[in-house]
């Protein structure tokens, strides 16, 4: 990953920003000492999805996000990048 003949930046950025994100998720799920499934049955979802999230075999739609964090007490703020 961190050769450039491999991933450019924005490719990089991506897959930071979608690790940083999930493990966010989990992070908020584990200390809510909530379940995969109770996550699930909160959210509307089965099981099987949270476990592909969270593992980043799928990416979520920004609808399905949405309805994972919101029982979770969290949401999506757009931020400037001081980098």
């Amino acid at each position: 990953m961190k050769n450039p003949a491999f991933i450019d930046e924005s490719q990089k950025a991506k897959i930071d920003f979608g690790v940083a994100l999930i493990g966010k998720l989990v992070e908020a799920r584990e200390v809510k000492g909530i379940f995969q499934k109770e996550l699930a049955e909160m959210a509307g979802l089965k099981q099987p999805a949270i476990a592909r999230f969270e593992s980043m075999k799928a990416t979520p739609q920004i609808d399905t996000l949405f309805k994972v964090l919101c029982p979770l007490g969290y949401t999506i703020v757009i931020v400037p990048d001081d980098s």
